[in-house]
């Protein structure tokens, strides 16, 4: 049951202390502090969703990055779904519906420019998070633009069930294209074959998981779309073609990682797999890379999940109070789509 937001109080969660490996419940803090108002030229945001992503494990670290960190005692960065409370803008209004970045708290200020209008009465407001916000995004232009995907070539997907990589996956079906899927477990494997289309997916659990990746990719690997890292990419380095393309997005396997991994120094045989297969690896920060080109995927996007040929799922969480073990589960692989903070019953209390 969602706890009801109130008019007075503004609950955040912050970062009480820097992780030591894996996140944990005593890493976050829930304070409650007075609701702010706006100034000339401010909005008064109230969180309606929350959208929890693997990036946000980076930040609450201090080490060097393409960001900066989330301060010990800020509140935890994030995307948002927000209506207008109130607004001293003359751009806005209230009860008007924005994606927004006002982090993991009922109440944010913003001055309007890191707002994206959504109307007042959207169909899936959530979805601006998701499949029509910076995962589809990122499955979109890390596909197409870095993968170059053609007709007959074979696709390797890791998290395959996850919001970026079931939309790679789908993406690169409808551009003609043998899809691979990788996931964690047997249900989510069922779920990429049967309803997002892939042609195989596989358990990265399975104690012959590389036997099987080799059976089904008896053509090679010519795409790799690449979050996880470790002992998936290990399978898939040996299987790839001679000009293959590696879209990196992310590396979730090393996320809590404190220092580098034991065992044999890999790096010399990567490097001369690059060298002698003429391979592309690229990572991409996407909105940094690619913002310009959000109209062009937006218009895409909308079309293929209106004509059915993008499926997408959610996992919606309620209550902002749960946001940390939330958090804390999506990183071991407890989510089953992409994970969503409920924050708001839509009765406020006060």
């Amino acid at each position: 049951m969602l706890m009801s937001q109130n008019k007075e109080q503004n609950r955040r969660i912050v970062l009480a202390r820097r992780p030591q490996g894996a996140p944990v419940s005593g890493d976050f803090r829930l304070e409650t502090t007075p609701v702010p108002e706006p100034l000339d030229g401010q909005v008064l945001l109230r969180t309606e969703y929350l959208s929890l992503d693997p990036y946000m494990r980076g930040r609450m670290s201090d080490a060097p990055s393409y960001a900066d960190p989330v301060e010990v005692d800020g509140v935890m960065v994030g995307g948002t779904v927000c209506r207008v409370e109130s607004s001293r803008h003359p751009d806005y209004k209230a009860d008007q519906w924005v994606l927004g970045y006002s982090g993991w708290q009922d109440y944010a200020l913003s001055d309007g420019a890191d707002l994206m209008p959504l109307g007042y009465n959207p169909k899936n407001p959530s979805h601006a998070l998701g499949i029509l916000g910076m995962p589809g995004f990122t499955a979109y232009m890390g596909l197409l633009d870095i993968g170059q995907p053609k007709p007959g070539e074979t696709l390797v997907v890791a998290a395959a069930t996850g919001p970026v990589g079931a939309t790679v996956g789908q993406i690169g079906k409808l551009k003609g294209c043998h899809v691979i899927g990788v996931a964690g477990g047997p249900e989510k494997c069922k779920y990429a074959k049967e309803i997002l289309g892939f042609d195989e997916c596989l358990d990265h659990r399975a104690v012959d998981f590389h036997r099987q990746l080799k059976n089904v990719c008896t053509k090679g690997i010519d795409i790799y779309f690449e979050s996880v890292g470790g002992k998936v990419f290990d399978a898939v380095l040996p299987r790839l073609n001679t000009k293959a393309r590696i879209p990196v997005c992310g590396l979730i396997s090393q996320y809590n990682a404190t220092q580098l991994p034991n065992g044999p120094d890999r790096l010399s045989r990567l490097m001369g797999t690059i060298l002698v297969k003429r391979l592309t690896v690229q990572g991409f920060i996407i909105f940094d890379d690619y913002g310009h080109r959000y109209d062009e995927f937006a218009k895409d996007m909308s079309q293929w999940v209106a004509k059915g040929e993008i499926k997408y799922r959610e996992h919606l969480v309620d209550d902002l109070e749960n946001a940390p073990e939330a958090f804390i589960g999506m990183l071991k692989g407890d989510n089953f789509g992409k994970l969503v903070i409920r924050v708001n019953d839509r009765t406020i209390a006060g």
